[in-house]
């Protein structure tokens, strides 16, 4: 029985976060205790204690105490079976040593349990049931829907939608507001509408524009009234944020006084004949913001014309930002709750712990510092910027230590570990200045892995890898107006230290952007610049360079970027092979395409050096290399083994040529092996140096960018033993596969992060909203879904 279900199943609030940090697990254990007491009458002696359960340390008395809740008379009344129904005899103890097999487990970073939010899944349908739209029958030609006339229905709904939510916001505003403000206090009025008027009179004004760009053969366009009304739509981030709140306060309210309990049956009747209470409607805006994207997705499908479909792509691009932005809103108002909970649980704090980030993990250790080798037994709650190491105190923490992270550094000390012995685990914690550093033990080993990630997660967000590129000083910062990344132009997304801010020059951006962003205060002086040589460029005669292809000797990243006249900048990185498409003898930016990343663009000529091919190497150096073989000989060696097991063989009937076979979804493929102008090629997309670059770079990134069918990497190679390969991942099961549009880097190890280009594994969409969770080179975790394309199947 799941403690949470029975907690919810009788209204108490289940604030579990998603992070199930240590402090916050037990403090709902002891609130669920609580609740037995005062609500279902059980005796202080029927009850475990939160470390029975936490710990797994006396597990039959949890089960006993709720055999004694499923006998009481209120959850009898609710449906459930009280157990057990007959005398059991037996005094084994079947649940003895579950506290030792807990810790001997490995970490499992799989949820036992999706998230459902049943709140959620309610306001859906409610949703649906409101926007229900008869749409005017289309006339399709020769008994079929045609694309256009698939278009014409998306432009409908559309309208018709947003004709009905607009309609939806007045009727809260008529029926509901109006009346009970002769009932209700001011300011619960406004904890329960929140800004539902401003709502109202934001969608008025774009329902306005909307009908405009809908009507046929309009000549305004549609993609640009989202484009104008994104920012707009950002007081939707206040309104998510707080309806969960809103709701509660209503049925509060509702219960404690009659008269407004009728006159709400009174509204509700007048509003909707009945059909939808107050609680109902106020979920209805939340919705309706996440669902742009979605209408606009389902338009794009079926938009033929180029231009109109690119533009449309901006409005979709815009609607994604919006729909994550508001999410983040959401999720960090919860986030700063908890902060607030640990806050009023720590004695001596007197700072405001939400100044020092997001929570990371919690728990118990064992501290001491260098020069003082006694352990001290201490609870410790890690936050982006501190540690904070206290002494437990009943329910409560006494702050001991404040660590303000920005001086330490960690370092690994495995010498102690023994791995059958606990709190032998430890890692340092090392002054930068030169004070005394401390020396953390854990329980575990994986209990001390996890730490240490969480550490280095924690000091790369305070000093992330290019904070100081191209001149700036970025720092983490929390922006009190939604701000906009200077690289991506997308949203810095959340409540609080939404992302960086550069010290000189207060650029915004994220950290995945950091790199990105153009010249600290140098962009005006740099622009006239660069229009001096465009223009200089245009009048050259050109020259022909006589070379095609050319290898990459520095890294470019787009900054400085090429002259405005000519395109877009190419990204290339040290020993990519560029193909020249124009290059003259007196400009300094040359035109190519990168073999590696198959894209096309502008880089600054000196990053380049002539590429000369270099001689086969000895490939029989390598676990994959089966020397000259047969196709049928490779479907031999591979039958038997597992799917994602490769060889790279040499073809017998041509020794110049190669081939990959591999097995997938129980047959084995061939792939042929082109070597032409020194490049090595599965496709013409993408060109490589050597048959090892190849190889490695198809180890890492799925065959389906040559082969659409062939989703798969080259796994394990044929002469590394059976076993090498990872049971875990092997038996995730998972739901179609997404391709990152963007870059993006993980603010804690339950995240995943992201390079342009990765192709995702995606185990889960149950997430927090906007947030899915899915796998890449055998790391798993969750990544916002506005920064991927979904590729294939919908989830189910």
């Amino acid at each position: 029985m799941d403690l949470s279900e029975v907690f919810n199943s009788f209204g108490t609030p289940n604030s579990i976060p998603a992070e199930l940090l240590q402090f916050l697990c037990l403090k709902n254990i002891r609130t669920f205790l609580s609740t037995c007491t005062e609500t279902f009458g059980l005796r202080r002696a029927d009850l475990f204690e939160a470390f029975d359960l936490f710990d797994v340390r006396d597990f039959g008395k949890v089960i006993n105490t709720l055999s004694i809740l499923s006998w009481t008379q209120i959850s009898q009344s609710k449906g459930f079976m009280p157990f057990p129904t007959e005398e059991l005899d037996t005094d084994d103890d079947i649940y003895s040593g579950l506290s030792d097999q807990i810790d001997d487990t490995g970490e499992e970073d799989e949820d036992l349990y999706d998230c459902v939010d049943m709140d959620e899944e309610e306001g859906n349908e409610i949703y649906e049931d409101l926007m229900k739209t008869e749409l005017p029958p289309v006339q399709p030609r020769d008994g079929k829907m045609t694309t256009d006339d698939m278009r014409r229905c998306c432009l409908q709904e559309l309208h018709q939608t947003e004709e009905k939510y607009t309609d939806t916001l007045g009727s809260i505003c008529q029926y509901f507001m109006k009346p009970l403000q002769m009932f209700v206090r001011r300011k619960d009025m406004s904890d329960i509408f929140i800004n539902i008027e401003d709502l109202r009179t934001l969608h008025q004004n774009f329902l306005g524009e909307l009908k405009n760009c809908v009507v046929p053969k309009s000549q305004h366009s549609l993609y640009q009234v989202f484009l104008r009304y994104k920012e707009k739509f950002l007081i939707y981030g206040t309104y998510c944020s707080q309806v969960e709140s809103a709701s509660k306060c209503l049925e509060q309210i509702s219960q404690n006084h009659e008269g407004v309990r009728m006159k709400l049956e009174e509204c509700s009747q007048r509003a909707n004949n009945g059909r939808f209470s107050l609680r109902d409607l106020l979920m209805v805006p939340m919705q309706r913001v996440l669902k742009y994207h979605l209408l606009l997705q389902e338009l794009v499908k079926h938009t033929l014309d180029p231009t109109d479909k690119e533009n449309l792509k901006l409005a979709l691009d815009a609607m994604r930002d919006l729909a994550q932005c508001v999410n983040e809103v959401k999720r960090d108002n919860e986030t700063l709750r908890q902060i607030t909970n640990i806050q009023l649980s720590v004695e001596n704090l007197n700072e405001s712990l939400a100044q020092y980030g997001r929570p990371k993990t919690d728990g118990e250790l064992k501290f001491t510092t260098v020069d003082r080798k006694s352990k001290q037994d201490r609870y410790a709650f890690l936050l982006d910027r501190v540690l904070l190491i206290s002494k437990k105190k009943g329910d409560m923490f006494d702050l001991k230590e404040m660590i303000k992270l920005q001086n330490y550094q960690i370092r690994d000390d495995s010498s102690g570990d023994r791995e059958n012995k606990k709190w032998s685990h430890m890692f340092l914690l090392i002054d930068t200045r030169g004070s005394q550093g401390y020396e953390l033990y854990f329980k575990t080993r994986d209990l001390k892995k996890k730490w240490m990630e969480q550490f280095e997660m924690a000091l790369s967000n305070i000093y992330p890898d290019d904070a100081l590129a191209n001149g700036h000083d970025f720092q983490m910062y929390s922006f009190e107006e939604t701000a906009t990344c200077k690289a991506c132009q997308m949203f810095l997304r959340g409540m609080f230290f939404q992302g960086y801010r550069c010290c000189r020059c207060k650029a915004p951006a994220h950290k995945e952007c950091l790199g990105r962003v153009p010249c600290c205060g140098k962009q005006d002086s740099g622009s006239s610049t660069i229009k001096k040589k465009s223009g200089r460029g245009a009048q050259s005669r050109k020259t022909d360079c006589g070379i095609t292809k050319m290898e990459a000797l520095l890294e470019y990243s787009g900054v400085p970027p090429p002259p405005i006249a000519f395109g877009p900048p190419l990204r290339m990185g040290p020993g990519d092979i560029i193909e020249l498409t124009k290059a003259e003898a007196d400009q300094n930016w040359w035109e190519g395409r990168n073999t590696s990343s198959n894209e096309v663009g502008f880089f600054p000529y000196t990053h380049v050096k002539p590429f000369v091919s270099s001689p086969i190497p000895d490939l029989s150096v390598f676990p994959w290399y089966a020397g000259p073989m047969e196709r049928k000989e490779a479907e031999i060696v591979l039958s038997s083994r597992s799917d994602g097991t490769f060889l790279v063989r040499q073809r017998v009937k041509d020794a110049t040529e190669f081939a990959i076979s591999i097995k997938f979804n129980m047959e084995i493929k061939h792939m042929k092996v082109t070597a032409q102008d020194g490049l090595w090629r599965l496709t013409e997309k993408r060109g490589f140096k050597g048959l090892p670059d190849l190889v490695g770079h198809y180890q890492q990134n799925s065959l389906k960018d040559c082969f659409k069918l062939l989703e798969t990497t080259l796994q394990f190679s044929f002469k590394e033993p059976e076993n090498r390969a990872n049971p875990r991942t092997d038996k995730m099961k998972y739901f179609g596969s997404a391709r990152a549009r963007y870059d993006f880097c993980a603010r804690d190890r339950t995240e995943l992060s992201l390079k342009e280009g990765d192709v995702i594994r995606i185990l889960s969409k149950k997430g927090h909203q906007g947030w899915w969770k899915g796998e890449v080179y055998g790391k798993v975790g969750w990544f916002p879904s506005n920064y991927v394309e979904d590729d294939y199947s919908e989830y189910c």
